[in-house]
């Protein structure tokens, strides 16, 4: 068990909170801390959970906040080009470096997933109540633990392939929906030293935040994230290597 609690970051545009009255109806407090709130209860004294948005100063991801975050989870919409260049490249840092990201819904075209993946991260959509089933494909996998099989959302936003990625280290949910497409709903990637995990249930108008199964993933997702003993190896520059420099060292 680490000597401290696990830092998380819950970022949240919380754009269509303030604009739109539907949104404020499913989400009255704003959906970064219905995350913020299902992190807590799940995570309990594991970990000490802060909320920064799209409005505050730097995002609310001032360099102290990103040095002190352990995982951070991402939901972005509207507002994807709002968010500056400056802070989206402090936030791939903080990643490569070995903070975990869990990324959500919409923002797959988010400036930092494009980022880290290095694709348009594109897919196809719909918004007709679709009923979405998340099958686990991946059971023995840390963040499906826990969850049922299958997770059902009753309406939802529809999310298909195919979805602009790169070839994820693991897919741990497939969901397939009312009109019968499918899509790889979460993925698990390594870049750097850090642990990115895509998640895509969780549009703005369904209250998807206070399922308990989702809110389960969630937390399995940001326990997986975090690493509490990064590997040694500096990454950070190409060092001049002499011959027998291991044997020298050693």
């Amino acid at each position: 068990m680490p000597d401290h609690p696990l830092q998380v970051t819950v970022w949240g545009e919380n754009l269509h909170e303030q604009r739109h009255e539907k949104v404020r109806t499913v989400y009255p407090e704003g959906m970064h801390n219905a995350i913020a709130d299902a992190l807590r209860d799940g995570l309990g004294s594991r970990a000490e959970v802060r909320t920064a948005t799209l409005d505050q100063p730097q995002h609310g991801l001032t360099d102290e906040v990103l040095d002190n975050t352990d995982v951070m989870t991402w939901w972005g919409h509207i507002g994807h080009q709002m968010v500056a260049d400056e802070i989206v490249s402090k936030v791939q840092q903080r990643v490569l470096e070995g903070m975990g990201l869990i990324v959500l819904h919409s923002a797959h075209l988010s400036k930092i997933f494009q980022r880290l993946m290095g694709t348009r991260c594109t897919l196809r959509w719909r918004e007709a109540d679709d009923k979405e089933v998340i099958w686990t494909v991946a059971p023995t996998h840390p963040i499906a633990q826990g969850v049922p099989q299958p997770m059902i959302i009753p309406r939802h936003e529809m999310y298909g392939e195919f979805f602009d990625i790169p070839v994820p280290d693991e897919v741990v949910f497939i969901s397939n929906f009312s009109g019968g497409e499918v899509f790889r709903s979460g993925c698990c990637f390594h870049r750097g030293k850090g642990r990115v995990f895509y998640f895509s249930p969780g549009h703005e108008t369904y209250p998807i935040y206070f399922q308990p199964e989702i809110r389960k993933t969630l937390c399995n997702a940001v326990a997986w994230a975090h690493q509490p003993e990064l590997f040694s190896v500096d990454t950070s520059q190409c060092p001049m290597t002499p011959t027998g420099w291991f044997e020298q060292s050693a």
